[in-house]
């Protein structure tokens, strides 16, 4: 019973018996502190040893519910991957999750400015998982990252909710400048297979990366982006209620051009087939009517 005891202790108020449900985030706060997302917390004393259970609620999520956290990350896998099959095969065979869980853990560290261990735990989840995401990013709910080997996520990247990233994509700076450097990615966005998004741009709600683009400049909401570089082609009043995960019926500007151009290419050889043939004909008229003054 000690041993079972030991391992729900994190569930327990210091010197009291089980804390209830409705009282585990105010007893959290109170002996963890606040969770501000735009302040950097500064270096925590030693927590003594009944203090350390809180600290593990309050890596996974701020002040929200570390179970809570997993469910929705669990969720937006099967409701973007149909190869899931149950929640089993998503906690212990899903790289991208694994991806996520660290990321937590470390950008937990990296705010309260213990860099090294942030760095640490982030190159650990980077041998283990393939993707490589800075502690510093910030990244919301719902990032589903499909099969992860290669991605890399940059230090000032800011992801919003329901983004969709796939095998190779580059969320990159551009230079050795500092401060913001990274692109900033808003709600619903779908970057497919070894896109590179690069410098501090902003690419809106419900906008898609095609494969293989190198998108450098901002790209407005709703927006699809192909092509290197990134060429955009607005949706024509179509709505996007989630994430859009169609990677194949992309539009293409470069072959769109190409038949305009075919297109008066053919034009221009049958107006030249037409000209030809009346200067042929005059020519043939004019023919005749000089043999018939000859022959008169």
């Amino acid at each position: 019973m000690a041993g079972s005891r030991s391992g729900i202790r994190w569930l327990s108020a210091p010197g009291s018996g089980r804390a209830k449900p409705d009282r585990l985030a105010s007893l959290t706060a109170k002996r963890v502190g606040s969770f501000e997302p735009n302040r950097v917390e500064p270096r925590s004393p030693r927590l003594c040893a009944r203090h350390r259970g809180f600290v593990f609620y309050r890596l996974m999520g701020g002040e929200d519910r570390v179970f809570s956290w997993i469910r929705e990350e669990i969720k937006a896998v099967f409701d973007r991957d149909p190869a899931a099959r149950s929640v089993w095969e998503v906690l212990f065979c899903y790289p991208g999750f694994h991806a996520m869980c660290f990321h937590r853990v470390a950008h937990w560290f990296y705010r309260r400015e213990w860099y090294f261990l942030a760095r640490l735990i982030s190159h650990i989840s980077r041998f283990l998982t393939g993707v490589e995401i800075h502690p510093g990013a910030r990244i919301g709910r719902g990032l589903f990252i499909d099969h992860g080997m290669g991605v890399v996520i940059g230090e000032t990247t800011e992801i919003g909710d329901n983004v969709t990233l796939y095998k190779g994509v580059v969320l990159g700076g551009t230079g050795k400048e500092g401060g913001k450097r990274h692109p900033t990615l808003g709600e619903n966005v779908v970057v497919s297979s070894n896109a590179v998004i690069l410098g501090s741009i902003t690419i809106g709600e419900n906008c898609k990366i095609g494969a293989g683009a190198v998108v450098l400049h901002s790209v407005p909401p709703g927006c699809t982006v192909v092509g290197v570089p990134g060429r955009i082609v607005r949706r024509e009043g179509r709505k996007v209620e989630g994430p859009d995960l169609d990677q194949v019926n992309l539009p293409d500007p470069v072959a769109e051009m190409l038949f305009c151009l075919q297109k008066d290419l053919n034009y221009m050889e049958k107006r030249l087939r037409e000209l030809e043939g009346k200067a042929n004909s005059n020519e043939g008229g004019n023919q005749e009517v000089e043999r018939g003054d000859q022959t008169a």
